[in-house]
């Protein structure tokens, strides 16, 4: 554990029943050791430093490794169910870098403002292409804030960033009222969760900053679609932007596939939904097993891959021209009266109105329509506006039966570890009455 991240970690010691040593990266002050002492089952406290000392700084390679071997592991992020293993290989985080080089057009000529955490996905798989292109890494530690970003970027001479939608948005407010500038910034990838339009707009009016909308998860080490430039087309051409808004074509290397409740696979016409099924160089075939397994994770664990493919869980409809637009997640659509309302559709309307900094719509329980959508927002700082103003608002692009009744406004929207909208949260906190919940 880093010194920055300790008053977090202590308190939970006395929890932690088989954790047996602590290695702390930095210096270790008495609050340490007295929280270390107090949880008995703590075997050992130990400086990083020190287990470095008189250590060899080089080692010899091992001849037995296989191309095929594991060489890193992360976890899922949990937002609709319990974190499950994927493994890297060698391969495939060798070959997914070659490809997140060349879809991404990186160089040694980029400083990357890297605003991932390693945990997530490898920091999407950027350490790795750093390595192959030559580029700099930009690393902000935990100062995560946009005026902190912005600053840093703008002092180091970002050309490049990665990160989710909340960590860019809080940028761009930086950035409009003039106290910041990115001059060398040519291009921000978004990944993590759907950006909105407004968002990706935005930075191009106001600051000629390209977003490129980016697609995939841990399963897919992560990238597998990016919004890249429509061929033929103009950003002052009315068809330009919905490209970039969507998720992009798939990368060169991943095979796709939209499959129907029914299990039919349906075509690319830009209209037909099914959920996202992947296969590919460096998409997993399956989730580690650490043999403490029930049936019921075992059951569920299969269930997501579907003879060889992966089944993404996220639902959209695919292009003749093979660009990807997502709807909902699989477990966030909601069914009201037997038709489908899309959870990101709303949340994307909803960000888009000046008074909203946030927006997550779940489904709740309804008796005459089995599910209706209840919207979670965020107002900016000293706004007032109302929910009967913000279901006016979208009532110029929704139908009257799509507009959620139930409304209630919260000083944050709940995330994970990575900044992903954690809707599962959302539900609890409904189902436990903790929401203050206004019907209109």
């Amino acid at each position: 554990v880093d010194t920055t991240l300790l008053p977090l970690l202590l308190p939970h010691l006395p929890h932690l029943t088989h954790l047996r040593h602590v290695v702390v990266n930095g210096p270790i002050d008495d609050a340490t050791r007295t929280a270390v002492a107090a949880a008995s089952q703590i075997e050992g406290l130990h400086s990083w430093a020190d287990l470095l000392a008189g250590r060899p700084d080089s080692f010899d390679w091992p001849e037995d490794i296989d191309e095929t071997d594991a060489c890193g592991l992360c976890y899922t992020s949990g937002t609709t169910g319990n974190p499950k293993g994927v493994a890297y290989s060698h391969r495939s985080n060798f070959m997914h870098s070659l490809a997140a080089a060349g879809t991404l057009a990186l160089s040694a000529r980029d400083r990357m403002l890297l605003v991932v955490p390693m945990f997530h996905a490898n920091a999407w798989g950027q350490p790795y292409t750093a390595l192959i292109t030559g580029m700099s890494l930009l690393m902000p530690d935990r100062f995560l804030q946009g005026d902190h970003l912005a600053a840093f970027g703008e002092a180091e001479g970002a050309t490049y960033g990665a990160g989710v939608p909340t960590i860019w948005t809080d940028m761009l407010r930086s950035l409009d009222d003039g106290s910041r500038k990115l001059p060398n910034v040519r291009t921000l990838l978004i990944g993590g969760s759907a950006a909105a339009p407004a968002l990706i707009r935005g930075y191009w009016d106001r600051h000629g900053i390209d977003i490129l909308h980016a697609w995939g998860m841990t399963e897919t080490s992560p990238l597998a679609s990016a919004a890249l430039e429509p061929a033929g087309l103009t950003r002052d051409d009315e068809k330009y932007w919905p490209y970039r808004f969507a998720q992009g074509r798939f990368a060169a290397g991943v095979d796709a596939r939209l499959v129907d409740d029914d299990g039919s696979v349906v075509p690319w016409d830009g209209e037909s939904i099914g959920e996202i099924e992947l296969r590919g160089s460096w998409i997993t075939g399956s989730y580690l097993r650490t043999g403490g397994e029930s049936e019921t994770d075992i059951a569920e664990m299969e269930a997501k891959f579907d003879d060889g493919w992966l089944r993404t869980g996220d639902v959209g409809r695919i292009s003749p021209d093979g660009y990807l637009v997502l709807t909902d997640r699989a477990k966030d659509v909601i069914k009201s009266g037997g038709e489908w309302i899309s959870s990101v559709d709303l949340e994307n309307a909803l960000m888009a109105h000046p008074d909203v900094v946030e927006a997550a719509v779940i489904g709740v329980p309804d008796d005459r329509w089995d599910e209706r959508p209840l919207a979670s927002v965020v107002r900016v700082a000293g706004s007032s506006v109302t929910a009967a103003e913000l279901q006016a608002f979208l009532g110029t692009s929704f139908a009257k039966w799509q507009l959620p009744e139930r409304w209630t406004f919260i000083d944050e929207v709940p995330k994970t570890s990575v900044g992903k909208f954690d809707k599962k949260v959302i539900r609890q906190q409904y189902a436990d009455d903790e929401l203050v919940v206004e019907t209109i």
